[in-house]
């Protein structure tokens, strides 16, 4: 039995059903805010979204059995667990805010589209690599906020009258939102050498460390997409060794029949 509702769930037709169900579900939550399509329909909008939450239970349930503990091993699995977990808090005034978590459903899409989750487990792979390329962005914002307030500071206390002042407005700088008719041209004004720092700020900032920033996503995107490989053919392989055992146990059981 286990077998069988183990095939079930790994068929791509059960796979494609979960997934039109989640993008079903986001649909509704959005017409929940809707005040006017609540006012018409909703019950049936209340009873569409139990239906979803009652596949997405059943789905949980289903895998649970199917895999046992080897369920918890996935950290998608783990996920998609406190995902519908929360969506089963019961309403009240105290736990409104539990309640709007509800929206967090939609994530699940990320755990059923393998691309998506290949995104996601790449840039989290990224993070221990990406504290590095944080910190040195902290250093250069830090000094140039430093010559900026020294620089400008008299003339535009607005923009870079003080520390904090300064990095915001270098973060709009390196961001390139309005940077050079909005700010730089018009220190530009007062300070007509004033381009000297910002044009090789940005160089270092926008251009450089941001570019690093996704180069190590893009190559912790390659290694999830090599490691969940492994962990397909690792999980394959358990699968196979499980279905020989029970075969044998039967072949045992009618020998000795």
């Amino acid at each position: 039995m286990r077998a069988t509702i183990a095939n079930i769930l790994d068929r791509s037709l059960t796979k494609n059903f979960i997934l039109g169900v989640i993008i079903f579900n986001a649909a509704l939550m959005g017409l929940e805010t809707v005040d006017s399509v609540m006012a018409r329909f909703a019950g049936l909008v209340r009873v569409l979204d139990f239906a979803c939450l009652s596949i997405f239970i059943a789905e949980i349930g289903a895998k649970i059995y199917a895999r046992g503990l080897r369920f918890f091993r996935d950290g998608w699995n783990i996920f998609d667990f406190l995902i519908v977990a929360i969506a089963l808090v019961p309403a009240g005034q105290s736990l409104s805010a539990l309640r709007a978590l509800r929206v967090l459903r939609v994530f699940r899409v990320l755990s059923a589209a393998p691309r998506l989750r290949r995104v996601v487990e790449g840039f989290v792979t990224a993070l221990p690599g990406m504290a590095s390329v944080f910190l040195l962005m902290a250093i250069i914002f830090y000094i140039s906020s430093v010559i900026a307030t020294n620089l400008f500071g008299d003339q535009f206390p607005e923009w870079f009258g003080n520390l904090p002042r300064s990095a915001y407005s270098l973060f709009q700088i390196m961001t390139l939102e309005s940077w050079s008719m909005g700010i730089v041209r018009p220190v530009m004004v007062v300070y007509p050498l004033a381009w000297m720092f910002f044009i090789p700020f940005i160089l270092a900032t926008t251009f450089a460390v941001v570019n690093l920033l996704v180069g190590l996503i893009v190559n912790s995107m390659q290694d999830a997409h090599h490691e969940e490989e492994g962990v397909l053919t690792e999980n394959y392989r358990d699968e196979v060794l499980e279905r020989l055992a029970q075969i044998e146990r039967k072949l045992d059981a009618q020998n000795k029949g």
